[in-house]
């Protein structure tokens, strides 16, 4: 059975161009992939196919090319920038001898030498499970057969279904613990919830700045480092916007080209963060030459996780490189929908503060809500979160409070039993409200509307 390589292993780099040559960028980025999982890459081998080939991916001919400069090079792990299947990393490691890595398992042992919360350490840890259960088979094939003679004949089981069960008990029990953690981090959610504070949530493709960008906004000291996937585990801070009102920044793990499905279904509590989120501040390496196409994989991210209706903010960072001055872009309708920054010398912060506040305002709705006699303390709620602009109280004992609030909020205010949503009415002798007032107040809300 192959070892596991170990960081600072000498590796032989893969990557096929499939249909087209291969794209510099892709092949700089999985060089990158490689350095950051520790590894020594002494040599790259690229070429070009229309379609991969059933049993090595490539063709014979380049598998033996791989396979003779592993042993040239004395190279201790071959890295493919391809998914591969079960078969074809037994063939190509029977051929040459070494340990074989597709991108998936690459990037599955990045995660695992980055995280550092305890739940991050059982997600990647059943991520790397799952992505085990269907390779079990390379290294104990010598293990199969039951052994016969006297005393040893009859049903027995073979060290591959011993493995197989052990492995399935392992994911069962990482699932029940993930489980129990996410019942507690969603308790913490509602209780957030419940004092209305707007979140907003960090997206982009991975190293383009997002943990620069959030310590240039909280002050928190996070780890920042020039490379993929330097932040993993989820990080929530406040964030003070114009006028002293406040706000939750989350950072989450960068997206990639290509990540591993293992992974989107593994790291729930990470994505939970922005499927949650208010507002997205999709960060961007200006940059990148590839840029566009990165802000299409982000977003296709998005939608696979169920957070591609939430509305963005584009980030452009690292404009320092390319001589442009700080800037917000807006649309027809006069919205920001683009701030471009420098995020390591703080350049153009104010600004991007001044649009996630708009932003976030623009999220909000002025309604009345209905509230039973018995919502004592849901009126309290609502005025400790300092939602309340008007109240008045009816006859049954009922209440009626014109409250301020966004939209998923007040779906979940509305779901109370006895809660419901009322058509905005100005007090008697009152003139209508020209505009609704902004949701995020530094000052408490007030007893009355105030016109």
């Amino acid at each position: 059975m192959l070892e596991r390589p170990r960081a600072a292993e000498r590796v032989v780099l893969v990557r096929l161009g499939l249909g087209q040559p291969v794209q510099p960028e892709d092949l700089e980025e999985f060089q990158q992939l490689a350095l950051s999982a520790g590894a020594t890459p002494v040599v790259t081998i690229t070429g070009r196919r229309e379609r991969p080939e059933s049993r090595y991916f490539v063709g014979s001919g380049k598998a033996e090319e791989i396979a003779s400069a592993a042993r040239t090079h004395e190279a201790d792990a071959i890295l493919v920038d391809h998914p591969l299947s079960p078969s074809q990393e037994r063939n190509l490691e029977q051929l040459s001898g070494r340990r074989v890595l597709d991108r998936s398992a690459l990037i599955l042992d990045i995660f695992a030498q980055r995280a550092r919360s305890f739940e991050g350490k059982l997600e990647v840890e059943l991520a790397q499970l799952k992505h085990l259960a269907s390779r079990l088979v390379r290294g104990w094939t010598h293990l199969e057969r039951q052994k016969g003679g006297i005393g040893l004949r009859g049903p027995g089981e073979t060290q591959l279904e011993t493995d197989r069960r052990l492995l399935g008990a392992r994911v069962r029990s990482l699932t029940r613990r993930l489980d129990r953690l996410k019942q507690q981090r969603d308790t913490g959610r509602s209780a957030r919830a419940e004092i209305p504070v707007p979140a907003v949530a960090l997206v982009g493709y991975t190293n383009a700045g997002k943990s620069t960008l959030f310590r240039a906004l909280t002050g928190s000291e996070v780890y920042v480092a020039d490379q993929l996937f330097a932040t993993l585990d989820p990080t929530v801070r406040r964030l003070r916007l114009p006028g002293g009102a406040m706000a939750v920044l989350a950072d989450t793990v960068g997206f990639i080209r290509e990540l591993p499905h293992e992974l989107i279904a593994a790291f729930q509590s990470t994505l939970q963060e922005a499927r949650s989120a208010h507002l997205l501040l999709h960060v961007v390496d200006a940059s990148d030459p590839r840029r566009e196409e990165h802000i299409e994989q982000v977003d296709s991210v998005l939608r696979e996780i169920g957070a591609g209706a939430i509305p963005q903010l584009r980030v452009y960072n690292k404009i320092d490189r390319l001589g442009v001055q700080p800037k917000l872009e807006r649309d027809v309708q006069g919205r920001a929908v683009a701030a471009w920054i420098a995020a390591a010398s703080q350049s153009g912060l104010d600004p991007l503060r001044d649009a996630i506040a708009e932003r976030l305002t623009l999220q909000v709705q002025r309604v009345w809500l209905h509230l039973p006699p018995e919502g004592g303390a849901l009126r309290a709620r609502l005025f400790a979160a300092g939602v309340v602009r008007d109240e008045r109280s009816l006859e049954d004992g009922a209440l009626e409070l014109l409250v301020e609030l966004p939209a998923p909020e007040l779906r979940n205010w509305v779901s109370l039993p006895g809660v419901r949503l009322l058509e905005p009415q100005p007090r008697p002798g009152l003139a209508a409200c020209a505009a609704p007032e902004p949701y995020l107040e530094s000052e408490p809300a007030a007893a009355t509307v105030r016109c």
